[in-house]
């Protein structure tokens, strides 16, 4: 299977930098816009399937994509954003000041493991939960093309674990607002053919760090 990973488009949430895990918003038109650009880029591509987060910011990114395609969306629950707890929509000042002793754990080797507080997940749950969806999508999809849209950690722990990258390594990757990155996936075996693709994003003047 070569699946296309997608990160949805901007949010507010992302415009103003705050925690964003499973809050439902929506795309700024900004974010439209790069939905569009993304979709466009993958306009040429022989996409079978377009799954998706089940996240509103993800499905309508997703949708873009599959409409280009003559596709519904696809929604799955393994896509989605890390559950970040009692963290969700606060400014990395209010985490600072709120969680710092759990903030000083999570930079460390031990930080992939921990639960976010307030009953969140650990980027490991992530991690599994992620690359089991993967593997039921290429169960069905083989030698297809496949897109998939998802979010900043959940995209990230995948692609650790195709590079076999500790995971507590994963400040190490980007992945952009509505930027794409690219594995084959054979079985077992994940490869990384592409990371954080924006050109679509560049020719637009649409491409943003956040």
């Amino acid at each position: 299977m070569h699946l296309i990973l997608a990160r949805h488009g901007e949010t507010a949430s992302n415009r103003d930098r705050l925690g964003l895990g499973r809050q439902d918003v929506p795309l700024t038109d900004r974010g439209r816009l790069q939905a569009e650009a993304l979709a466009e880029s993958l306009q040429s591509l022989p996409i079978v399937a377009v799954y998706s987060s089940p996240l509103l910011r993800a499905v309508d990114t997703a949708r873009c994509i599959a409409a280009g395609h003559g596709l519904d969306v696809l929604t799955d629950a393994g896509l989605t954003e890390m559950d970040v707890g009692e963290m969700d929509g606060l400014t990395f000042e209010e985490m600072r000041e709120r969680y710092s002793d759990f903030l000083l754990r999570w930079v460390t080797p031990e930080g992939a493991t921990l639960r976010m507080p307030g009953g969140g997940e650990s980027l490991q749950d992530v991690q599994v939960r992620v690359c089991e969806s993967v593997r039921r999508m290429a169960e069905r999809h083989r030698d297809d093309f496949v897109a998939a849209v998802s979010h900043n950690f959940t995209i990230r722990a995948l692609i650790c674990h195709a590079l076999n990258l500790p995971l507590c390594e994963f400040r190490r990757l980007r992945h952009d607002l509505a930027s794409t990155s690219v594995l084959d996936v054979k079985g077992e075996r994940m490869t990384l053919v592409r990371l954080n693709d924006t050109c679509h994003l560049e020719a637009r003047g649409l491409a943003k760090d956040s």
